[in-house]
């Protein structure tokens, strides 16, 4: 008779493509069987589902974890905090950052992260590379790491230290379109935001509510027109990352009609944060809510929420990047008198974004819940080469998966969340969905309100190409 480590039973299955009652028997952290029922007798642990949603472990594939930088900033979350943070708030695997400072070679960029994550990590993870030196020799690093696993490339179009020319932009590009991988793009105009930025400080208004005017949504507008444009030049698909403004997304939405292979993301913030939670007034209290591309108004939340239900984004992450607020390396890095543009830019996300979009849009009709396996799940997998090891529910994939509680009334507070941020931007907001039971590889690391994973227990994730090559 076959055996089983964990049967699910009772379990309301939700795929990308598919929604149907059944059990799910695993072993040896596999998904090895789903069927209509199974014998319980035959499992060493057996969880009722009751009639709840079973969905397949969130991926999120935007992230930065204990990230090193160039201002003497330090991010809240390491990657023990950030991981444990992610697997209570039902997401199994993580994508965060290996950033290259300028000189350095990949390899060694890598091989800095790798440290910061050795034994450390509660649940699995891979690494995109960050470029910020494209330089000839770096570029020929690019076949050797693409070998090892790390098959995306994020480039900025803004920030002094991170941002390439529309020149090494277009090499990457190139590279990326020879080997088969994807290119992640930060798309804000540069010019436009030191412009704009000179100019308020002029005025006095350094304030973090003069972040958002700074970092305009015609600066984005232009920059996402732009990236497409070299992407097209190229001929290859992009990723615009974090888009927050009906301007960017009509963009996104032409080049699609145009037949350009254009991916892109959104992220919590564009849908329930506005420009307001950075300030009506000059109080520095705004710079909690400081990201870039800043929050928008109400009009660009509903045109990302519209996008979100019609297919055009293609993903959505939590581009998670705490700072702590009262903290010297964190927002107060320059102060409280400092002005806007010296205030790290970034938010928490990790734990929340899952349960936000289930209660605020699948269970308001806003998305079906298939769609929303497919933005959380499927699609990152797919995207960055996890999948069908991660990102779904079927025989042969990791038994990553959450049992939903979708009749909840729980109101989000920092002091009950798992990362290391001494705040949430969103506390005191309602959701009515949150995860009952998280697995990870089969072993329960949420459950009952408790974290139950170790520090260690995940497992570093070698990326597939994406794409076939043209090299």
């Amino acid at each position: 008779m076959k055996s089983y480590d964990v049967i699910v039973k009772n379990a309301d299955i939700v795929t990308a493509s598919e929604r149907y009652l059944g059990d799910i028997g695993i072993s040896n952290g596999k998904v090895a069987v789903i069927a209509a029922t199974l014998d319980a007798s035959q499992a060493k642990q057996v969880i009722d589902a009751h009639g709840r949603m079973v969905t397949p472990g969130g991926v999120d594939a935007h992230c930065h974890l204990d990230q090193p930088s160039t201002d003497g900033s330090a991010g809240a979350d390491d990657f023990i905090s950030g991981t444990r943070s992610a697997a209570c708030g039902g997401t199994t695997t993580v994508i965060p950052f290996a950033m290259q400072f300028k000189g350095q070679s990949l390899h060694d960029a890598v091989a800095d992260y790798h440290q910061r994550a050795e034994g450390k990590a509660c649940i699995d993870y891979a690494f995109h590379l960050i470029i910020t030196d494209a330089s000839a020799a770096v570029i020929a690093e690019l076949p050797q790491m693409v070998k090892q696993g790390y098959t995306s490339f994020k480039i900025y179009m803004t920030y002094e230290a991170l941002k390439l020319s529309d020149h090494h932009i277009l090499n990457v590009l190139d590279a990326a379109r020879q080997l088969g991988a994807i290119s992640m793009i930060h798309a804000e105009n540069d010019d436009c935001i030191s412009w704009l930025t000179e100019r308020l400080k002029s005025e006095g208004k350094i304030s973090p509510r003069y972040h958002a005017v700074a970092h305009s949504q015609i600066g984005e507008r232009e920059a996402t027109h732009r990236a497409i444009s070299l992407a097209e030049l190229v001929d290859v698909p992009i990723l615009l990352v974090h888009v927050s403004s009906r301007a960017a997304v009509e963009q996104i939405y032409w080049s699609r009609g145009q037949g350009i292979n254009i991916f892109s993301e959104t992220c919590p913030q564009y849908l329930f944060l506005t420009a307001e939670d950075l300030g009506i007034d000059d109080s520095f209290h705004g710079a909690k809510c400081i990201c870039s591309p800043p929050p928008r108004d109400t009009d660009s939340q509903q045109a990302v929420w519209n996008a979100l239900a019609n297919g055009t984004f293609s993903i959505f992450s939590s581009d998670h990047c705490p700072f702590n607020y009262d903290d010297p390396q964190g927002k107060k890095l320059h102060g409280e008198d400092a002005s806007f543009d010296l205030v790290p830019n970034g938010i928490a996300g990790l734990e929340t974004r899952l349960p936000l979009l289930m209660s605020e849009g699948v269970l308001k009709n806003r998305i079906s819940a298939q769609r929303f396996v497919d933005l959380t799940a499927t699609a990152p997998a797919k995207l960055y080469g996890l999948y069908p090891q991660k990102g779904t529910l079927m025989p042969g994939s990791d038994a990553d998966l959450v049992i939903w509680d979708t009749d909840c009334h729980k109101t989000i507070h920092n002091d009950q969340l798992h990362s290391a941020a001494d705040y949430t931007p969103y506390e005191g907001k309602e959701v009515h969905a949150w995860p009952a039971i998280t697995l990870s590889r089969g072993d329960i690391v949420w459950r009952d309100n408790q974290f139950t994973g170790q520090r260690g227990n995940g497992q570093f994730l070698h990326c597939a190409l994406p794409f076939p090559s043209k090299g």
